[in-house]
């Protein structure tokens, strides 16, 4: 596949300094705790852990939907409302309109405030990309999951982030569904929007990370290479979640 060089008119916004973040809840403190990391530009990073890791408010305080209760992110030097055009985030259930899959896309373009004589080329070519041309007309929520799950795909790349948040984008799919999504997951990120991307599938991780994030009970417990961490993570937890044994 041709790598495609991302332009923008705005400057980078990337890295991202992730600072002593914790999130407390009431009567549930240490959601989060002590998270710190520096997100890079390229490629695929991946947060792995147990489910209740802290995976998912991770990836939202990070894209601004949740405030953190301590902590900072810096955005290449910049505060959080700062980037919300250069940045977007698919949740593991897509929300789709009662639209066409098009109109679905074009829709959030227009709320980008993309220019009408850019927009249609902008909507063929995250159809292209999702390999959803042939269904472009049709409406939305009629298709299958995997399909829901691409035309969420395609409307967020066809806003040209510069990251992509992904949580969970392919639980309940089938192989064949979660095939499609990988490989399109892959081709964003050849286009060259970073990705952060939550998973369960420990193959999945394996095929798609450049990077791992490993959480435990929400802290940070080991941040390197993915084909590092595969073959030799460091701590006790990230060794027997590999194992497939059940963390406390």
């Amino acid at each position: 596949m041709e790598t495609i060089t991302r332009q923008s008119p705005s400057p980078p916004i990337l890295p991202l300094h992730v600072e002593s973040l914790c999130l407390d809840f009431p009567g549930r403190p240490g959601v989060l705790d002590n998270i710190t990391f520096t997100l890079e530009s390229g490629g695929i990073c991946v947060v792995l852990g147990p489910n209740g890791a802290g995976k998912t408010m991770l990836l939202k305080i990070c894209h601004g939907l949740v405030r953190p209760t301590h902590g900072s992110l810096r955005w290449s030097g910049k505060g959080p409302n700062g980037v919300l055009r250069q940045q977007a985030m698919v949740l593991q259930r897509p929300v789709l309109l009662r639209r066409s899959v098009r109109e679905n896309i074009d829709y959030a373009l227009r709320l980008r405030d993309v220019d009408a004589t850019e927009r249609p080329c902008r909507v063929d070519e995250a159809l292209a990309l999702a390999r959803l041309d042939h269904v472009a007309l049709r409406p939305a929520r009629a298709l299958s999951g995997g399909e829901q799950q691409r035309v969420a795909l395609a409307r967020a790349w066809a806003t040209r982030p510069e990251v992509l948040f992904l949580d969970e984008p392919s639980t309940h799919l089938d192989p064949v569904a979660a095939r499609a999504v990988e490989e399109m997951i892959s081709g964003i990120c050849a286009r060259g929007t970073t990705i952060v991307m939550t998973t369960h599938d420990l193959a999945q991780a394996r095929r798609l990370a450049d990077r791992i994030l490993f959480l435990h009970r929400g802290r940070l417990l080991e941040q390197q290479d993915a084909a590092a961490f595969f073959a030799q993570t460091q701590c006790p937890e990230g060794r027997a979640f590999l194992r497939g044994e059940l963390l406390g």
